[in-house]
């Protein structure tokens, strides 16, 4: 079994696209995405934590745009037209999933079709049904990357997708099928889904559901790529609350002092996983 080294590639496309942003910054142009924030959504705090910092890394701007979970359709609709008007803002991103008194359609619909970073307005899923889109989703984008990866061909493979979403089932439909391969979509309402799994080539995984897919429904030799994330009965993403961890000390090096100390740092990057985030050069204090 080979496990897809999805950082490795992740650092890659980093590095591409801060070479064409600074390409750009070369020639007077600077990239620059809005975000749009609703409440504070756990997830939707973290991906759009993830969103900026990325952005950042890579040479982009970035400006957050947050209301609380009270703001109207007009209000969000209102900054959209406004950031649509601004020429120094090359990209808009409103995070999903918005409160259910607001209609995501009606709001992602009003963003410049130019603007569109996520791909989600009907134009652009318009162009990328048949078959010339201008932005696909990212998501699937990066589930097409992470297949490729493996250096397995596309072509001629069959395809099984799980799960129907606009935002990730659907678009990577037609990503697939833009590859040449054979794609069959299965959802809630498919019967004997085992019987559909175990025939993938290439099996995409978006349910949100954990051990949804067991070891006995896929085949031996098929790439599998999970993008689901699941919560629990409260509503919560959910992770494991343990992971078991080693610390090995070499006696001859370090004596109890600093392998106290050792320990001590450890149990502080632990509660403070923030601070890997910082440059190697300025110290830690614990």
């Amino acid at each position: 079994m080979q496990i897809i080294d999805g950082k490795d590639l992740s650092s890659k496309i980093r590095a591409d696209i801060k070479a064409q942003v600074a390409e750009l910054k070369s020639k007077g142009v600077e990239a620059c995405l809005a975000v749009i924030l609703v409440g504070n959504d756990p997830s939707s705090e973290l991906y759009v934590k993830n969103k900026v910092k990325a952005s950042q890394e890579v040479g982009i701007k970035s400006i957050l745009c947050r209301f609380p979970l009270t703001v109207t359709e007009k209000e969000l609709i209102d900054e959209i037209e406004r950031l649509n008007a601004d020429d120094t803002v090359s990209g808009i991103l409103v995070q999903l999933p918005l409160p259910d008194s607001i209609d995501e359609k009606k709001i992602t619909a009003h963003i410049d079709v130019n603007k569109d970073v996520d791909g989600f307005s009907a134009y652009q899923t318009g162009l990328l049904c048949l078959g010339t889109p201008d932005l696909a989703p990212c998501t699937p984008q990066g589930i097409i990357a992470l297949i490729e990866s493996t250096g397995v061909k596309i072509s001629g493979k069959h395809a099984v997708i799980v799960g129907r979403s606009n935002i990730v089932g659907r678009p990577t439909l037609q990503l697939l099928l833009q590859r040449d391969a054979t794609v069959t979509i299965c959802h809630s309402k498919t019967q004997n889904l085992k019987e559909f799994t175990k025939t993938a080539d290439i099996l995409v995984v978006a349910v949100g559901k954990p051990k949804f897919i067991t070891k006995d429904m896929v085949k031996d030799g098929a790439v599998v790529i999970d993008v689901g994330i699941f919560r629990n009965e409260n509503g919560e993403d959910e992770y494991r609350n343990s992971v078991d961890l080693g610390l090995t000390i070499d006696e001859r090096l370090a004596d109890g002092y600093y392998y106290s100390k050792s320990v001590r740092l450890l149990k502080y990057i632990l509660e403070h996983p923030e601070c890997l985030e910082r440059p190697f050069s300025e110290p830690v204090d614990y």
